[in-house]
């Protein structure tokens, strides 16, 4: 049903983009984006759980590293084997993002430490200030590389801390406020599957009808291979997670399952949001792979998840 929402939003908007002016982008799709994706799943994240970082500080770290260190080493390795600066900072900011939207749900479903998996979600959200300027570096390292100019563009940096507030405190700190109308809380947990779904359609419907958005059609027209090189480096890059992951952590523990789930999946709705950021700066194509990694990394966790359930028996 996800999937099919994230085509039916990309889709008509578009449809809706393509046959009107556009939308121009405004900074307060990401404040919606916090509140309706992010401020959700704070609920459940309680101050006492930051013990656990000392108790099972072995399993952060092994996330840690390989989410921030061996995961960006391999988009930067596969990103510039495409000889393309959008494709491969699009794959870069993938890597950079940990976790997602559905990422409690499969650490839910899998079995795993909830308690963990919640304090990991947050510890990664507090990172994305850290992802933004590692995307910064990526520019600023490999423009030369690709043959382009990064650092007289308007980049990546001088969003950080803007989407570190709409993304990160304000959601936080709403739940916090919000943890003390219990009916308020009950009902949106109630409807939290609702409500990310819809959010996701109108994010997507937003972004995809952006006037930028429709220089997709140009890459489709006069650039078509670019399509083909980003399904395959984005297919290359999720196999290189699964296999870099599985090797990391035991899967037989409830808590190095739940850091499991927060390296093999991708917050793509958030990279979809940051994307758009920096089209002017790193190009359109910067969207393709993260369009697919829409297509992949569903049909992806449900394939883990069944190779879960088998380990687990």
């Amino acid at each position: 049903m996800q999937l099919f929402l994230v085509l039916l939003g990309a889709t008509l908007g578009l449809i809706y983009g393509y046959n009107t002016d556009g939308f121009i982008f405004s900074s307060k799709i990401c404040l919606f984006a916090g509140l309706t994706l992010i401020m959700p799943s704070l609920f459940n994240v309680k101050l006492a759980d930051v013990t656990l970082v000392w108790e099972y500080k072995i399993v952060l770290i092994k996330g840690l590293v390989l989410n921030y260190i061996i995961l960006p080493l391999f988009a930067v390795g596969i990103g510039l084997l495409t000889q393309n600066f959008g494709i491969a900072a699009g794959l870069f900011l993938l890597s950079v993002l940990s976790g997602g939207g559905m990422v409690m749900h499969w650490i839910k479903k899998s079995g795993a430490d909830t308690s963990l998996g919640f304090l990991i979600l947050l510890i990664n959200l507090l990172f994305v200030s850290l992802s933004l300027l590692m995307l910064h570096q990526f520019g600023l390292y490999t423009s030369e590389y690709f043959g382009e100019s990064y650092a007289d563009q308007v980049n990546i940096a001088n969003f950080a801390q803007a989407v570190l507030m709409l993304l990160v405190v304000v959601p936080f700190l709403l739940s916090r406020v919000i943890l003390f109308v219990k009916p308020l809380v009950k009902l949106i947990q109630e409807q939290r599957s609702k409500i990310s779904s819809g959010s996701i359609f109108i994010i997507l419907f937003y972004l995809f009808g952006l006037q930028n958005s429709q220089l997709l059609f140009n890459i489709y027209e006069f650039e078509p291979e670019l399509i083909v090189i980003s399904l395959a480096a984005v297919f290359a890059f999720y196999f290189l997670i699964l296999v870099t992951a599985r090797l990391v952590y035991d899967l037989n523990s409830p808590q190095e399952r739940a850091a499991f789930w927060h390296s093999v999946t991708r917050y793509i709705t958030l990279a979809l949001v940051i994307s758009t950021f920096s089209i002017n700066t790193f190009g359109i194509a910067m969207i393709l792979p993260i369009m697919f990694a829409y297509l992949i990394q569903i049909p992806f966790a449900i394939f883990i998840d069944k190779k879960l359930a088998v380990i687990k028996k």
